[in-house]
């Protein structure tokens, strides 16, 4: 077989069933023998998006996403997608085509050297140099992007190697020795872990994406109700808990529900499973839960006690893990009276907004989203504050519903995401909930979605500004909004000019038979909302405050 056959014979081994990309000079020997396989290909038409489509079907599945574009500029395109991934411990493998090999480093016609550019934001990345090293490369590539924590993987694969053949082997197992994850917590550990939940007075377990990476929902939803304690999670955790269950707190952090923050200030053990404590949950550090020892269960031992000192380092899968506790706890505490003080916490500080002209608050627009599917859409997000409206008005009660960038807040990701989700999953609804200025930033995907049939709602929170920084702006800049405002094109019409359908929403009593409307329109549907302009994100935590240190509480 021929290099690019190989390519294919091992994405089918793999079980790909769809790749995005785009095809360029130095892939194509690969593009030619595409022609004849029968993996779906999705034509995008930049690669960004191409990468953010297969970032959206991995978070959606479980599964690998696979992305591929050519040198230089189609390489480099990928750049931000992959960071993306990265930042999430998404499993990801992107192909590269790249020179060939005899004029590696010569600067020649299209060449970037990718492998360097992209080693600070893979979790390995690999040059091929061999055809017959090429099949075990890509089994590599699989192997180490889908376990221990995600990530994504590179292979940059010159067109002479390509072109070249070799014998096709395939290797059935996979032993890289320096790259042994762990996946069964230590029992001592575990054991050390029960007595501390026995003895706590205040728990509260705090997750994140690691739980939906693992599968663990259900051991987590188990072990919360068999201790009675509740349950905060991240960005990257919405989903792994029922946001309708008693003991459900919402997000934590910086736009979290206030009775999340309090709460977790004033418990005196938290149990993390697959968080990381980055900085817009923990606020000031040497501020966060001061009362509370941690119990700090992850995969990846590089992130315990990286931000936050941890009394019980649990190191592997969060799954295996609770099941372990799960197994062992035997007469758990009793939290009868913390479980009084946070419901009093949620009494007191609950999320709400107020409809102050006779514009569209855009928290009602997800409300009514929320109500018209059930809570039973996939949701993916740009970033900003349609992103945060996202995660405090949709109530998921599935993990791998809600799909947005949380480490790197890359925007233009939400609408190419939607669609790796939707073709993952045809059958579902899934809206992009989005700002009319993150929308702009991969809009030409517009074109993919109708040329495709991927049929993806877009919800327009449209406000005129690009809305997070001008908020910043307005909070801690005098209100000096310094570029941006921005014009956004007329969405409506330009829906209409890709193929697909446009409405335009201008009153309140119209939102709800608008989203109805998308739903049931055999077409890609773009929503322009024209919602309240100068709407804050709230509760807020300024950044650098401790995170019971809340601004605003009015909409």
């Amino acid at each position: 077989m021929t290099g690019a056959q190989i390519v294919l014979e091992c994405l089918k081994k793999e079980g790909v069933e769809v790749m995005f990309g785009y095809p360029g000079g130095q892939i194509l020997p690969f593009f030619d023998k595409l022609y004849d396989s029968d993996i779906k290909f999705i034509l995008t038409r930049h690669e960004q998006a191409a990468a953010h489509a297969a970032d959206g079907y991995a978070r959606a599945t479980g599964k690998v996403g696979v992305c591929v574009a050519t040198s230089g500029p189609g390489a480099t395109n990928l750049v931000t997608g992959i960071a993306t991934a990265y930042m999430d411990s998404i499993p990801m493998v992107a192909i590269t085509g790249q020179v060939k090999s005899m004029l590696i480093g010569n600067d020649a016609f299209q060449e970037a050297d990718v492998t360097g550019i992209t080693r600070p934001i893979t979790k390995h990345n690999y040059l091929v140099k061999d055809v017959r090293d090429l099949a075990r490369i890509i089994r590599e590539a699989f192997y180490i992007a889908s376990t221990g924590r995600p990530g994504p993987v590179l292979i940059d694969l010159p067109s002479d190697v390509q072109m070249a053949d070799t014998e096709f082997v395939w290797p059935e197992e996979i032993n890289i020795r320096s790259y042994q994850p762990t996946y069964f917590g230590h029992p001592g550990q575990i054991k050390k872990a029960i007595r501390l939940i026995k003895q706590a007075k205040r728990p509260l377990i705090y997750a994140g994406g690691g739980v939906i990476t693992s599968g663990a929902h259900l051991e987590l939803k188990e072990l919360a109700e068999k201790i009675n304690a509740p349950v905060t999670w991240t960005l990257m955790g919405i989903g792994c808990f029922p946001a309708r269950h008693a003991l459900s707190l919402g997000m934590l952090g910086m736009h979290g529900t206030a009775y999340a923050n309090h709460s977790i200030m004033e418990s005196d053990l938290i149990l993390a499973v697959g968080a990381r404590f980055d900085d817009r949950v923990t606020g000031r550090v040497d501020k966060f839960a001061p009362g509370a020892k941690v119990i700090h269960i992850d995969i990846d031992p590089s992130s315990i006690s990286k931000n936050i000192p941890v009394a019980i380092p649990i190191v592997g899968d969060a799954k295996n893990i609770l099941g372990q506790i799960l197994e062992e706890l035997k007469n758990p505490p009793n939290t009868s009276q913390w479980l009084k003080q946070v419901d009093a916490y949620k009494k007191k500080y609950p999320l709400f907004y107020k409809d102050k002209s006779a514009a569209i608050p855009p928290q009602y627009v997800i409300e009514q989203i929320d109500q018209a599917t059930k809570g039973e859409a996939i949701i993916t997000t740009e970033v900003g504050q349609n992103q945060m409206w996202a995660t405090q008005w949709y109530k998921y009660s599935h993990p791998r519903t809600f799909i947005s960038s949380g480490g790197l807040g890359t925007m233009g990701y939400g609408f190419p995401a939607a669609m790796g989700a939707k073709l993952a999953y045809p059958d579902k609804i899934v809206f992009d909930i989005a700002g009319d200025g993150s929308i702009q930033m991969n809009i030409q995907e517009l074109a993919t979605c109708v040329c495709n049939k991927i049929n993806v709602k877009v919800a327009i929170l449209n406000n005129g500004y690009l809305g997070m920084v001008r908020q910043w702006q307005e909070l801690f800049y005098k209100r000096r909004y310094s570029q941006v405002c921005i014009t956004a094109p007329d969405f409506v019409k330009l829906a209409d000019s890709f193929g697909a359908l446009g409405i335009l929403v201008t009153k309140k009593e119209d939102v709800r038979p608008a989203i109805e409307k998308a739903i049931k329109t055999d077409n890609t549907v773009f929503i322009d909302f024209r919602v309240e302009q100068e709407e804050n994100v709230f509760p807020m935590v300024p950044a650098g405050e401790a995170i019971n240190k809340i601004i605003g509480g009015l909409a």
